[in-house]
């Protein structure tokens, strides 16, 4: 019986117990304790930032980067069309508006010409997506900020690992934000990590996230916080997945390479292009259909061959509660239309992703 192939499953074995079994033995658990500071170091080490500070999820790391500059009622936030609705809530969250602008049709990310024209006086912030890993235009869009005097806030929660002309994916901005939800390049079961290179930044969201708690007068709370630390737990998944972080972008950027060596040829299909010296982390392949094509026909039929996809994400605007914010963003809507994400679960062997990669051939040529 052929192995099962995965779609974005996470990759735990022995490193991970050992960690967890660690933290379970210090009796440090919840968000007291050294993993959760171990982690937040070796991470800034890894991405060559001064500080980060470790999260519950990579939503909360988006909320708490806006509520940090004192984004709110009144203010406006640029966002794509085509990212995961968590882009958008935290904009919500804390009053302001978001801003839906449509997306280059060959990277999927964020159009920096459709940025600029969404600029009025109440613009606060961009907040470019890394979409599927694949680095944004942060030249253009970092020379745009600056140009407004806007704060960048980096969505790479989909891009940990990703490359930008010899730059991490979120390290651009004035702050950056991570998710290690299960899915994730690494995951610590949920979780989230904002970064920065302001020490005045990270005071602040350290503040916050522990409840605004001023601990020199005990349990005494100035202002509204949040309780969005990370726990012990999380943190030591998180260092074991660090750990092997490595490993995984070598892995994706190999299955990236498979797909393209085994469907690059076909006419109907294209992948996400990037931007001349990127180096994505692929945390899905997905491709696109240039001609009218049922994605949820090819979906089913993969699907009895135990091929697992999903569909690629629903333009932002398209949801009831954000239809006052939509606007027409038509590359969007055809990249949904003509979207789907395919198997990219670093637990794939090459030989599984290889074994994937024909059948998607075989049922798309016949």
């Amino acid at each position: 019986m052929e192995q099962e192939v995965y779609l974005d499953a996470p990759n735990l074995g022995p490193v991970e117990k050992e960690y967890l079994a660690k933290c379970v033995d210090s009796t440090f658990v919840s968000t007291v304790g050294p993993f959760v500071p171990e982690f937040e170091e070796k991470f800034a080490q890894y991405l060559g930032v001064r500080k980060a500070v470790a999260v519950q999820s990579g939503t909360a790391a988006l909320h708490i980067a806006l509520y940090a500059l004192g984004i709110g009622q009144g203010d406006e936030v640029i966002v794509p069309s085509l990212t995961f609705i968590a882009t958008v809530n935290p904009v919500l969250y804390v009053g302001a508006k978001p801003v839906i602008v449509d997306v280059d049709p060959n990277t999927w990310n964020i159009d920096p010409g459709e940025v600029e024209k969404a600029i009025t006086p109440r613009t606060k912030a961009i907040m470019p997506v890394h979409l599927y890993g694949n680095p944004c235009n942060m030249d253009v869009l970092i020379e745009i900020a600056k140009k407004y005097n806007l704060y960048v806030i980096e969505d790479a929660t989909e891009s940990l690992g990703g490359v930008y002309k010899g730059k991490y994916t979120g390290t651009f901005g004035d702050i950056g934000c991570f998710s290690f939800n299960g899915n994730k390049l690494i995951t610590t079961g949920g979780g989230g990590m904002i970064i920065t290179d302001d020490p005045e930044k990270v005071q602040r969201i350290k503040f916050l996230v522990n409840q605004a708690r001023d601990s020199a007068k005990g349990y005494y709370h100035p202002e509204m916080g949040f309780n969005y630390r990370m726990t012990n737990l999380e943190a030591a998944l998180g260092l074991a997945q660090l750990s092997r972080l490595g490993e995984f972008l070598a892995q994706k950027r190999a299955f990236r390479r498979i797909y393209q060596e085994i469907l690059g040829d076909l006419s109907c299909i294209r992948f996400q292009m990037e931007h001349e010296g990127t180096e994505g982390s692929y945390w899905l392949n997905c491709i696109r259909f240039i001609h009218d094509f049922d994605i949820n026909e090819l979906a089913n039929k993969l699907t009895e061959k135990g091929i697992p996809t999903r569909k690629v994400f629903m333009p932002t605007g398209e949801m009831s509660y954000l239809k006052e914010y939509s606007k027409p963003c038509p590359q969007a809507f055809k990249i949904f239309d003509q979207g789907i994400c395919l198997p990219s679960s670093t637990l794939n062997s090459i030989n599984m992703l290889e074994r994937a990669a024909l059948t998607i051939r075989r049922v798309l040529v016949g």
